[in-house]
């Protein structure tokens, strides 16, 4: 089947979809929960840092969604238009945190949450209070040590994705992690092609280099993976966290 066929089919199955939700049909809102939850949740949880906020606001995006459905009129897929309210939401509220949240100070230092690495310690991925259970390998042929490796690089690899600036980290996610194109990154973030283009670049490298100094031969390892050095999410796997 060529790629305009493919296309079609899938615009043909979106507009069924999307009348079905328009009607208020519950299997199709069902279906939009399982399809969408997972990678809505990993989207905002990389931009807030915190799992508790990460699963209200994953739950406030879909009420977002679901009082906007009859407003959306199809100029945009439908997986577009919901990550860049997803975007919107978790950029609104880690404004929010720096704004309010951030100037109070805690009863016990020790506890203090660390959005996009405000007031946080983390000395390594098993002892970092911000950091989100992440998803055993399911690997059967792997061996305990590659599957300790592996684990060990998700770790690292979110600890790097979290000192990143948050326009960078968003980026690379939606790029390398999530697959999407230039476009409907562009789209998604109100930006242009040469500004998207432009972040992931800064954002490759300035995660490259995060991996490098915490851990040089998984770094090594993971940027290998391609001969720009770039898609980490394939040593990753596209590895998810666990609301």
């Amino acid at each position: 089947m060529s790629e305009l066929a493919v296309s079609s089919a899938i615009r043909a199955e979106e507009a069924s979809i999307l009348a079905e939700l328009k009607a208020g049909s519950e299997d199709a809102y069902s279906w939009l929960i399982e399809e969408y939850h997972q990678p809505l949740y990993n989207l905002v949880y990389r931009i807030l840092d915190d799992p508790a906020d990460a699963t209200d606001a994953t739950q406030d995006v879909f009420l977002k969604v679901f009082r906007g459905m009859a407003r959306f009129n199809g100029e945009s897929s439908l997986k577009t238009w919901m990550y860049r309210i997803a975007i919107h939401e978790a950029s609104n509220r880690r404004r929010w945190f720096f704004r309010h949240k951030a100037q109070e100070t805690p009863l016990d230092p020790g506890t203090q949450r660390g959005a996009g690495g405000s007031g946080s310690h983390d000395t390594g991925a098993a002892t970092s209070p911000a950091l989100a259970p992440i998803e055993t390998l399911r690997d059967g042929g792997a061996s305990p040590y590659e599957m300790a490796e592996r684990r060990q690089l998700r770790a690292r690899l979110e600890l790097a994705l979290k000192a990143l600036p948050e326009h960078y980290r968003t980026t690379v996610v939606l790029r390398d992690m999530e697959g999407l194109t230039y476009e409907e990154i562009a789209e998604m973030t109100d930006t242009t092609l040469g500004t998207v283009k432009s972040r992931l670049v800064r954002g490759r490298n300035a995660l490259r280099k995060e991996l490098e100094a915490s851990m040089p031969v998984a770094a090594e390892r993971a940027v290998a993976a391609s001969t720009r050095g770039a898609k980490l999410a394939t040593a990753a796997q596209k590895f998810e966290v666990t609301p």
